[in-house]
């Protein structure tokens, strides 16, 4: 017989009903509304990610259903709220977590530059990266464009990269994924250039964000993953180690490491699942 208490799908599913805003009468209706959202969850997926417990915005405006193809369904006002708030920091939207869409919260935002160090890169640190084989020649072109000649939209980034590199049009768009993920660029605007007049217009995320960037040097790696941490756990409830670490990227030293203290401080608990009796999952005390 366990040691660790119990806790169920269902105290789950409801606890993430509220948290989500999800349940009937909890749905977003406004972009007001968004922003209170995102800065309370601390951070959410744009779309739902299949595989990953994680609230999004879709989710909150439309109900817990699949993203559907109809370009007329009333869920895809995400997506003109999105695109008008690209540039007025009201919120940090990027590809980040499994390179898919995500917004965090400015509150947030330093404890991940925190644990980027290529938030600061300048040109030296961008062709040391280079050198080593840690960055593509695209992504190596794409920074160094931005670093020099300062924000540009997709479009023009691809014709120039075009002129110096034979490259094909997955190689680019996963190198500005990356580029985003590492925290060194984000979209900071819509141009209306290209064939459907639609096109990001990036920016280096230091130039951005330079008070957020400065904020993130006086916060230790050990700290913002507590933090960020906090903010999974109190959206989620529950979560483990390889989830974490399939989310996040961390090692999994660092993630036992945080757990131990969010466990010494009674934030969250060693549970066993009802549905697996051999498994261990992490939750906050309030689910079992």
């Amino acid at each position: 017989m366990t040691t660790n208490p119990l806790v169920s799908k269902n105290i789950i599913k409801a606890y993430r009903a509220k948290t989500y805003r999800t349940s009937s009468g909890l749905q977003i209706h406004s972009q007001k509304e968004a922003i209170k959202f995102v800065n309370k969850r601390g951070m959410v997926f744009f779309w739902p990610i299949t595989g990953f417990n994680m609230p999004s915005l879709w989710c909150a405006v439309a109900g817990d259903r699949p993203v559907p193809n109809n370009h007329d369904d009333p869920g895809h006002i995400t997506w003109r709220w999105k695109d008008d708030l690209i540039g007025k920091k009201k919120w940090y939207y990027a590809k980040i977590l499994r390179r898919k869409s995500t917004i965090i919260s400015l509150d947030l935002i330093p404890n991940f530059f925190a644990l980027a160090p290529s938030v600061h890169d300048g040109l030296e640190e961008i062709s040391f990266h280079y050198k080593k084989g840690s960055l593509s020649a695209e992504e190596k072109f794409i920074y160094q464009q931005l670093l020099i000649f300062g924000p540009s939209d997709s479009i023009t980034l691809r014709k120039n990269l075009s002129a110096f590199l034979t490259h094909n049009s997955s190689r680019f768009s996963r190198a500005v994924d990356l580029l985003q993920q590492d925290f060194r660029i984000i979209p900071s605007g819509i141009s209306q250039n290209g064939r459907w007049k639609y096109a990001f217009i990036y920016q280096t995320v230091f130039r951005e964000y330079p008070e957020l960037v400065e904020r993130s040097n006086r916060i230790t790696k050990e700290d913002a993953i507590l933090t960020i941490l906090r903010s999974f756990f109190r959206s989620n409830g529950i979560g483990t180690v390889d989830e974490i670490k399939k989310l996040f990227g961390w090692e999994k030293e660092s993630i036992y490491n945080s757990f131990s203290t969010l466990i010494a401080n009674q934030e969250i608990i060693k549970a066993v699942p009802f549905w697996d009796r051999k498994d261990v999952i992490y939750s906050i005390p309030d689910l079992v």
